[in-house]
């Protein structure tokens, strides 16, 4: 259902006025559109006549369709029908953006190509999310794990020998970024053309970026990055550690000589201050096996609060160990409208985390529900009704 915007975000959105028709599914053809909408656009999600079939799957994908279609419009059509297939092309006709996230060719096959609806809307950008780009592998079937597993960054995850996934749809929502960033660019650029472009993004080129940064490790050491658990460490303090409250651990991290000082001097720890040989990060990396257990034996002996107290008090990087669920109860998160409230289709209210954005000081937030299938139907076939001959 549509609702108000929040008092800090009543303003024109900064994508007012852009007209979005979103045929995806899943997650990253979904993430594109949410960001967008998010933004302000129109973003249009045409369904099939049973709905999205990601409203109703289960375990770990319980929760693609709350998090990813806030704010959109639903319209259901039948693409095989010749009736809605003719509805869907009035949609395309009057946009400004399409994104699609099916098989390679499917909508291309309908007659929703972007070689014949650029013949009727020139201005159209026409973003296709896809496993590959253009090369061997373009036309394979791809999702978030099997790039992740062909890509490397599930060898880098886990430990050696046990390819593990990043534990998010962390390559769909990346890829999908992405391709905001080129929808973004193909706007400003039809600012000064007057056309539209195609633009297509990936999951599987998305990981091999994500993962350049060991790639360039290799060029630079000569040898191959380790999985991260195994990994050398660039810095001597750069752990997660037990606290005295059982179960409860602390990620810290100490990344510089200055951090170091500050370090030893929030926990009383002059003789590792005195250590000489110890001033610099190179030498205190190779002193890891020396500094870690004694650091682990503290921190073992105090309650995981205090620990937070102090680290927080002298300003160095630390972070407790979290469920995501308990995320929904974070204070900073909370503040500011960084949470929005959706309502699930069994009336549950959701809290669920808004664009990691501010403009002009507000963050994006709420100003339509998560959509019934068809919900906007008539009014969008209203919207887009077919011109009378003649008119």
């Amino acid at each position: 259902m549509d609702i108000a915007r929040e008092p800090d975000s009543s303003g024109p959105a900064p994508l007012s006025g852009i007209t979005v028709i979103e045929f995806t599914h899943m997650v990253m053809g979904p993430s594109i559109g949410v960001i967008l909408a998010d933004l302000g656009a129109d973003v249009i999600k045409v369904e099939p006549p049973e709905g999205d079939r990601t409203r109703n799957l289960l375990g770990s994908g319980a929760g693609y369709f709350p998090m990813f279609n806030r704010n959109k419009r639903s319209i259901c059509l039948d693409l095989k029908a010749p009736e809605d297939l003719a509805q869907a092309e009035r949609l395309c006709e009057k946009a400004d953006i399409l994104i699609e996230n099916f098989r390679p060719g499917t909508l291309a096959r309908l007659g929703l190509g972007y070689e014949k609806l650029s013949e009727a809307n020139p201005r159209l950008i026409y973003c296709s999310a896809k496993g590959f780009l253009k090369g061997p592998y373009e036309n394979r079937t791809a999702l978030d794990e099997v790039t992740q597993m062909m890509g490397g960054l599930a060898y880098m995850t886990g430990p050696p020998g046990r390819p593990l996934r990043a534990g998010s749809s962390v390559i769909d929502i990346t890829g999908g970024m992405f391709g905001v960033i080129g929808i973004l660019a193909a706007l400003e650029q039809r600012h000064r053309t007057g056309r539209g472009s195609q633009i297509k993004c990936s999951l599987y080129e998305t990981t091999a970026f994500l993962v350049g940064q060991h790639i360039a490790q290799k060029a630079v050491t000569g040898a191959a990055a380790q999985p991260m658990p195994v990994r050398i460490s660039a810095w001597a303090i750069y752990d997660v550690f037990e606290t005295a409250n059982e179960g409860e651990q602390l990620f810290v991290g100490v990344v510089s000589d200055g951090q170091w000082k500050t370090f030893c001097e929030a926990f009383g720890l002059s003789d590792f201050a005195a250590r000489t040989e110890w001033e610099t990060n190179n030498e205190r990396v190779k002193a890891r096996d020396e500094i870690i257990p004694q650091v682990s034996a503290l921190f073992r002996s105090m309650p995981r609060q205090e620990l937070v107290s102090r680290l927080e008090a002298c300003g160095l990087p630390f972070a407790p160990i979290v469920r995501p669920d308990e995320l929904v109860d974070d204070a900073h998160l909370n503040a500011a409208n960084g949470m929005l409230d959706v309502t699930l289709s069994d009336g549950t209210v959701a809290r669920l985390p808004a664009l990691p954005l501010e403009i002009d000081g507000a963050r994006p937030g709420l100003f339509r529900d998560l959509p019934l299938p068809d919900e906007h139907g008539e009014a969008l076939r209203a919207q887009f009704a077919e011109k009378p001959k003649g008119g």
